[in-house]
This record gives C-alpha cells, sequence and structure tokens, in this order.
C-alpha cells in the first residue's frame, strides 16, 4: 500500500522584506514568490532568517493563495 505524504508547515509574512515565508515539517524556512502563481512551492528558495527578522504568523485559510495544500 502507497503512503500519501501530507505536507504540513506554517505560514509567516517577514514585513521587512515583503515576503512569504514557509517553516516547512524539517524545520527549514523558504520564501515563495508573493505574486499569485498556480504552484508556489516549486519556486522557492531558502531564507535564513537573521536576529532581526520578524516573522508574523499567517492564518491557514491563506496558504490557496499560494497553491500551498496543507
Amino acid at each position: 500500500m502507497t503512503e500519501e505524504r501530507r505536507l504540513t508547515f506554517a505560514l509567516y509574512v517577514d514585513r521587512s522584506s515583503q515576503q512569504w515565508i514557509v517553516l516547512d515539517s524539517q524545520g527549514q524556512f523558504w520564501t515563495v514568490p508573493v505574486n499569485e502563481v498556480e504552484d508556489a512551492w516549486s519556486q522557492r528558495q531558502p531564507f535564513y532568517p537573521t536576529d532581526e527578522t520578524a516573522l508574523e504568523p499567517v492564518p491557514g485559510h491563506y496558504k490557496y493563495m499560494l497553491g500551498l495544500t496543507a
């Protein structure tokens, strides 16, 4: 039997850079495109927070805007 894996993550916004930030289930941060993209996850880039980074949690219902499913 094939086990279905679900993508679990937390969505944030970095107000200073105006970027969507995703924290994946492995604890890695990624930026995803701000503009509506059909599959933003496939265009993700690594994100390395600094001491000055202030991430604000975004409600889960915004995930659909980025084509992210959880």
